[in-house]
């Protein structure tokens, strides 16, 4: 029996349904006739069955491109992935589990999703908020004629004429923002960890359309918070309302695992409190004078969350503490010191025994206040104590700004998001490790705070970053010179001609000031870059008939086109960008073993080769590939049937198994 099979690398025939019947095909073969139709009426007797609740009563989102957008979702990507061998390749980052790619990020993740499906911890996104100043133009490089969108899509020809005519033209509606964001999303779930979340940063322009989408998406029980994040920058809408505030939208992957881990936070500001307090008293204030200028100190938004600890004593700054419990004694008391008179008993009785309780007691721990309730614990702030997350979110983002200006000598990225704020929900997911994805990357924020935290934790996670190549200029429909975008006159006349440029730069030099502020940290701050590239290879048809005979006859590829296949292969394969790649020499010819899988891209491949890697096989016990991908540009017919033969026999001789796959 033969192990040779040939694949085209994606599938061009998807539909906007195709990916999700087959996963009910998958589950629910008996759902399905002989001829591969789906019986709903056989679903519902699955459904039935096994008791499952049905609501009568539902809603969903509907736009414009809500068919297209699916489809767009199933649709393979167009181009391939190319690692930027001379940036990964030296020392400093060669070792680097960070991953920064250039391009657009829909192409990106559907390159990652084979590799990254269920492994990514955290996502935090800051997509277009469009709201009509901000560039934000649907247009996407699909080209369908009508007959093919209506049949791919499942719309009929009017409706797919007028989704054709908003891509082409440009289109900032919100069914134009729905079709863009609706595939990226649904992506990210499949990339999301059980017990992954996502956060999303928008503002009133698209936040109702958005949390609808997100429910259709992830699931409306898998809804967390929609956060309100206030900053420093106030927008004017109709003169009527001065807004000053972002949302920011949390889901769970699956709210039942979240549920389990309890999300905390350290005390922010705890230390500013802490310190405020030792400089009032050493200015020789008495308590109560100290009690209100912490009070008013809290009046400030970045200190609210704080304002339950608001008394003080000779030892510091407290809030009072419940001593009750449910059902608790109430046959003992403690003697109020202040006063000579027993303590009022809670109404639920104590939580303590009375030798406890005494305890406390000799240690200045109880606080008694008025007379007429009962005491409470003293509760001291404590800047390594954590809390549970409040949805109201202050950080200052001129901070940010103030950073990027000083740092670059120009403000080349304008309202950056607030670092703070992301470590934070970093802080927030409780955990020390893990994958963290931004697909928006803008001027770096996420990375920046990836590599920060964890020198503040020795934290173990990495990140990945992706950001479009947007360029800084535009040309001169008269010179063809150079001129710089509105919005972005200060990156381009300080050199920088991307906002990929910036983002890039910008983790380079978060890199450089951690290591001057903490030169003992030896966790990982570097990255690795790769490059959405243009598919080279030549067009096939459904019969493996290739278009351009002439290049396919051992196709000679440069290094990058090499490369590119490479790691759009491995990818393909279920293997992460950082996995090891070992190169195997077989008498000349070089080959590329991935984990389980050995890659045969180059031209030059024949019998000594061959015999070469049979001998390998034979000898070497450290080389066992269960799979041999074969670039069929490369490999002619004769060569392909005379590796199959040979591997088969090799395999029946040693009884194991290998397949070998013709990939085009």
């Amino acid at each position: 029996m033969t192990n040779l099979s040939t694949e085209t690398l994606f599938d061009e025939t998807e539909t906007a349904n195709s990916k999700q019947i087959a996963i009910l095909k998958k589950h629910f073969p008996q759902c399905f006739d002989k001829d591969g139709h789906f019986q709903p009426e056989k679903m519902m007797e699955v459904v039935k069955a096994n008791d499952v609740d049905m609501v009568k009563e539902s809603y969903s989102l509907n736009w414009l491109g809500k068919a297209y957008a699916r489809l767009l979702t199933n649709l393979p990507p167009q181009k391939l992935l190319k690692p930027d061998t001379t940036h990964n390749e030296s020392s400093e980052n060669s070792d680097s589990d960070n991953i920064l790619i250039k391009g657009d990020n829909l192409e990106v993740l559907k390159h990652l999703v084979n590799g990254y499906r269920e492994k990514i911890k955290m996502i935090y996104i800051d997509p277009p908020y469009n709201t009509g100043s901000d560039g934000f133009v649907y247009q996407d490089n699909f080209k369908f004629n009508v007959d093919d969108l209506s049949r791919l899509a499942g719309i009929d020809k009017a409706e797919a004429e007028r989704i054709l005519s908003f891509n082409a033209k440009g289109s900032n509606s919100h069914s134009a923002w729905l079709t863009f964001m609706y595939p990226r999303l649904y992506i990210a779930r499949e990339l999301m960890r059980e017990d992954g979340v996502i956060f999303i940063s928008i503002d009133d322009n698209e936040q109702a359309q958005l949390k609808l989408l997100c429910d259709e998406i992830f699931g409306e029980e898998n809804f967390i918070a929609s956060y309100v994040h206030k900053n420093n920058s106030i927008k004017n809408q109709a003169k009527l309302v001065s807004v000053s505030t972002e949302h920011l939208l949390c889901y769970a992957k699956n709210s039942e695992i979240l549920k389990k881990v309890e999300w905390r936070l350290n005390k922010k500001g705890a230390k500013d409190i802490s310190k405020l307090f030792v400089k009032l008293k050493e200015s020789g204030l008495d308590l109560d004078q100290i009690e209100q200028e912490i009070k008013t100190m809290y009046q400030r938004p970045k200190y609210a969350h704080l304002s339950r600890w608001n008394k003080v004593d000779n030892n510091g700054v407290f809030k009072d503490s419940d001593l009750s419990r449910e059902g608790g004694s109430k046959d003992y008391t403690i003697i109020n010191p202040e006063t000579g008179e027993p303590c009022l008993i809670p109404n639920r009785g104590w939580g303590k025994s009375k030798d406890v309780l005494e305890k406390m007691q000799k240690q200045g721990l109880i606080w008694y206040g008025d007379p007429l309730t009962p005491p409470g614990g003293k509760d001291y702030i404590n800047e390594d104590d954590l809390i549970v997350p409040d949805s109201f979110f202050y950080y200052d983002n001129s901070i940010d700004t103030r950073w990027i200006k000083s740092t670059f000598n120009a403000l080349v990225f304008e309202n950056p998001k607030p670092i703070e704020m992301i470590k934070s929900l970093l802080s927030m997911v409780g955990t020390q490790e893990g994958t963290i994805l931004d697909f928006f990357a803008g001027s770096g924020t996420t990375a920046d705070a990836v590599m920060r935290l964890n020198a503040e934790d020795n934290g173990e996670r990495n990140f990945i970053c992706v950001q479009l190549d947007e360029l800084t200029y535009e040309l001169d429909s008269k010179t063809g010179a150079k001129k710089a975008k509105k919005n972005s006159k200060e990156a381009f006349n300080a050199g920088y001609n991307s906002i990929f440029d910036i983002t890039k730069e910008r983790i380079t030099k978060a890199k450089a000031e951690i290591i001057e502020n903490d030169p003992d940290f030896k966790g990982d701050l570097s990255f690795k870059v790769f490059d959405i590239t243009s598919d080279f290879r030549p067009v096939i048809n459904d019969d493996l008939e290739v278009s351009n005979e002439s290049l396919f006859d051992d196709m000679v590829l440069s290094d990058e086109q090499y490369q590119a296949l490479l790691t759009t292969w491995m990818l393909y394969d279920n293997n992460e960008l950082t996995a090891d790649i070992i190169s195997i020499d077989l008498q000349g010819y070089n080959a590329e073993l991935v984990n389980k899988n050995l890659y045969l891209i180059a031209s030059g491949f024949g019998t000594q080769n061959l015999k070469c890697l049979l001998d390998k096989l034979d000898k070497d016990k450290s080389f066992a590939p269960d799979r041999i991908i074969v670039n069929g540009y490369n490999f002619d017919t004769a060569i392909q049937m005379e590796l199959n033969e040979a591997i088969k026999s090799y395999q029946n001789k040693k009884k194991i198994t290998i397949n070998i796959i013709v990939r085009y």
